[in-house]
């Protein structure tokens, strides 16, 4: 295998069992740690898509874990069922920020994880779970989001929002609109946090997953793949991460 692979098993402060998903490049040991990524997934929790990111990070030389914010390694492609259980998170921030505060300090424990080194990156509800743990003040140096919700749990302050940020927006997503992405812009502006946003035009909610026809149709919701957008900010998420991690001093 080209990878190491492994589940990481957390328990949260609530006493939940959070069952994550940990890829590390295969030469990547206490030695020779890797640069390490967060990974929070869209709304169906750490789901087949979330898992090929993971693993594709690790090919790409970083130290990956997707979390499992819902815990008991929850998933499902019904989104009445995914909105509850993001309710349920959004109900109780504190909470959710708790568990992902949980999943770092194991994932850093994980030999090879280089814990001087951490990014996050985030699809859907999974990008405000990587914003809101920037805004928390937790030791991220990039963040980037793929069609994420941007909505805050508390607005980001200057001093505390420590990474740099990369925002791949859809111009014709009608979950996260351009007018909220002008208001993100004013709270990173206001926080004096150095960040990029990329919008693709005619992409929709949920672009870089090629499940998101496939959800779109069996749910109705308005979600659309889009290869060519997919691609792209993928690129351009690992070069962010290069540049911000691999390359780092």
């Amino acid at each position: 295998m080209d990878i190491q692979i492994l589940q990481l098993e957390t328990t949260s402060p609530d006493d939940t069992e959070l069952k994550s998903y940990v890829c590390l490049p295969k030469d990547a040991s206490a030695d020779k740690p890797a640069p390490a990524i967060l990974v929070a997934p869209e709304w169906w929790g750490v789901v087949e898509f979330v898992q090929k990111v993971t693993e594709r990070l690790a090919r790409a030389g970083f130290a990956a874990v997707a979390m499992d914010v819902y815990g008991e390694g929850k998933l499902t492609t019904d989104a009445n069922q995914a909105n509850e259980w993001m309710e349920q998170m959004l109900a109780n921030q504190d909470q959710l920020m708790a568990r992902c505060q949980a999943i770092l300090k194991d994932f850093c424990d994980v030999q090879g994880v280089d814990s001087k080194r951490l990014g996050g990156i985030g699809f859907c509800f999974g990008g405000k779970i990587v914003l809101d743990m920037a805004r928390e003040g937790l030791p991220l140096q990039a963040v980037a989001t793929f069609h994420g919700n941007l909505t805050p749990k508390q607005p980001a302050e200057k001093g505390k929002f420590a990474a740099k940020v990369l925002v791949a927006q859809g111009e014709a997503d009608t979950m996260t609109t351009m007018d909220d992405v002008e208001k993100f812009k004013a709270e990173m502006d206001n926080a004096d946090v150095d960040y990029t946003v990329d919008v693709y035009e005619g992409a929709k909610h949920s672009f870089s997953n090629p499940a998101a026809d496939e959800r779109a149709a069996k749910n109705n919701i308005d979600l659309g793949y889009d290869e060519a957008a997919a691609n792209a900010s993928w690129d351009a998420m690992i070069a962010f991460m290069q540049d911000n991690l691999a390359n780092a001093q």
